[in-house]
């Protein structure tokens, strides 16, 4: 994700036919007037609301609780955003300012300590204190806000996303939302009438959208608020312990909002133009905008996106750290393919586990292989323009992210220099220098292996059938030329199966009773029975890197019994 993405490519003009880049850009606003991209489609809602409602500058923004740590559905939600930013800037030839602010509500109160953190009993006992007063229980911070917030800084930085980070603790204390905080109040029956038909009747009884912090205490208060002053900008409370009225200001950090209104008062007090929201917050958005429009605003543009669940298909949790963290997905993957996981359907729901990196970094670098032979139709849908905001690289990738792990399972090893000889043998004078990008596939590749492919393997042992079919395979491949290509190798494998019942496929294309098609299961079976491992890639692909001699070995293994109880 490019930190300060040009609405223009550079060098674009090198693979077409326009010289001047004026010209490129009018031809990729022409195009993306009507791409299909979904970044497109937001972008144009923007173009529509400037119609609207003409501003200077469209300021897009993103919300994260820190009351957990940063899990990877808020990097996602800025990614996501960061992609209609610049599918945007093309729109308007980057004639309209763009801002994107990562907002922390660090002013919310704990409310539970969360199941990921050491020193609980510590947070326990600040319970309802804002975020920015809790001790922080890692110690490396003045307050768990600041820990989580320097957490998710540190990361969108590493990421060289273009931002502003903006807290709610700076913007109450500062006076910042005083304006909007006293329009609330002055609107206090407008926005009761929108949020008290949303309520349980007990909860409805007591809600106030004021929140008062406690002068006594320092704590966010949950309490009725017996009277509000539009005149002198306070509202009033009993203390709950004390049993007292007191009276706060709703400026200046006396108090804060409960969530639904301070999103709405933030919209206004900050003019937010765009914010995208999980599809569990649907009925959360449409209270907040008819607050926004109560304050005399208007609610920004935006789309409920679907959320990640994991491998048991919960919803993931900051609090509960379930699902893949983003350390996780970075220790196995690149960050390129943790973009294209978000830029792919973000309106579905997707599992968010370990299992689906290998796909989405294959599936990575076969959209950058496309992408130089496309037009400018073609390049706008495709989701690398996205990722890098109109700037891919060009990248030779020899073999897959798949492969490679199929290579070290064949070859059961965790060190890199024994992938690196079987890819000398595929493309002779390869190395980390030629190929930097092979070479993190390299390293990423190792580490899956280890920790999610080796404990996970189990050989089958092959039945009646199969025995035969592995031996007639073995003869095949002992009667094939040496330096077989690996279509060569495909089409002896193909050849093998076809006579068997069990593998013939007459549905398959141009299959005829004479020449039957070869069904998947064949090419599952030899990966189950040889490698441990339920599917792979083209299986004379694998052979052509791994070596005939090697596979026979593998073949010689399984019918002698020996992988099966390893």
């Amino acid at each position: 994700m490019s930190a300060a993405p040009s609405s223009v490519p550079p060098d674009a003009s090198a693979s077409s036919a326009f010289a001047d880049p004026a010209d490129l850009a009018a031809e990729l606003k022409r195009v993306a007037e009507t791409a299909t991209a979904w970044p497109f489609e937001e972008a144009r809602k923007l173009v529509e609301r400037l119609k609207r409602h003409p501003k200077d500058e469209v300021l897009f923004e993103t919300g994260y609780g820190p009351s957990g740590l940063p899990h990877i559905g808020t990097f996602g939600e800025v990614a996501r955003t960061t992609m209609v930013r610049h599918a945007f800037r093309v729109l308007t030839q980057d004639k309209v300012k763009t801002r994107l602010v990562a907002f922390s509500d660090d002013m919310d109160g704990l409310r539970k300590v969360p199941d990921n953190v050491p020193n609980k009993e510590m947070l326990q006992k600040a319970l309802g204190l804002p975020l920015t007063k809790v001790p922080d229980p890692f110690g490396t911070h003045d307050s768990f806000g600041e820990h989580n917030n320097a957490r998710l800084r540190a990361f969108l930085d590493a990421f060289g996303f273009q931002y502003e980070f903006m807290s709610a603790t700076d913007c109450y204390l500062s006076g910042r939302f005083d304006a909007t905080l006293l329009k609330v109040l002055h609107h206090y029956e407008k926005v009761m009438n929108v949020m008290l038909p949303s309520l349980r009747e007990e909860r409805a009884a007591s809600y106030s959208p004021f929140l008062p912090l406690c002068p006594r205490t320092g704590r966010v208060l949950q309490v009725p608020i017996l009277e509000h002053h539009v005149k002198h900008g306070t509202v009033t409370y009993e203390d709950p312990d004390t049993k007292e009225k007191v009276t706060v200001p709703v400026t200046g950090g006396g108090c804060k909002l409960q969530w639904k209104p301070d999103w709405a008062m933030r919209w206004v007090a900050l003019g937010v133009d765009y914010e995208m929201a999980g599809k569990d917050l649907i009925d959360s958005v449409k209270l907040s905008s008819q607050i926004a429009k109560a304050l005399g605003g208007e609610p920004p543009e935006g789309f409920n996106y679907e959320l990640f669940l994991d491998e048991k298909g919960q919803k993931i949790s900051k609090s509960k750290g379930n699902g893949l963290s983003i350390e996780d997905w970075l220790t196995y993957a690149s960050p390129e393919s943790l973009s294209l996981f978000m830029f792919q359907s973000p309106r579905s729901g997707k599992r968010l586990f370990f299992d689906v990196i290998p796909r989405n970094v294959d599936d990575y670098f076969g959209f950058l292989g496309k992408y130089e032979e496309q037009d400018w139709k073609l390049r706008l849908g495709n989701p690398v323009w996205h990722i890098h905001a109109g700037l891919p690289p060009r990248v030779e990738m020899p073999v897959s992210f798949t492969m490679l792990l199929n290579l070290a399972s064949a070859s059961n090893t965790e060190d890199e220099s024994v992938l690196w000889g079987f890819l000398n043998r595929h493309v002779p004078g390869v190395s980390a220098e030629t190929h930097p990008k092979l070479a993190e596939l390299v390293g990423y590749a190792v580490k899956y292996f280890h920790d999610f492919v080796k404990p996970n393997k189990v050989f089958r042992a092959p039945d009646a059938v199969e025995q035969e079919a592995l031996a007639t395979l073995d003869a095949a491949l002992a009667a094939l030329p040496a330096g077989a290509s690996a279509d060569d190798i495909q089409n002896a494998l193909y050849d093998v199966a076809r006579p068997i019942e069990r593998y013939q496929d007459l549905k398959a294309k141009g299959a005829t009773p004479e020449r039957p098609g070869v069904s998947i299961e064949w090419f599952n079976t030899l990966y189950q029975v040889l490698l441990g491992l339920g599917r792979g890639p083209r299986f004379g692909s694998f052979v052509e890197i791994y070596g005939v001699a090697e596979t026979r070995e593998l073949i010689r293994k399984a019918l002698a019994g020996e992988l099966a109880t390893a």
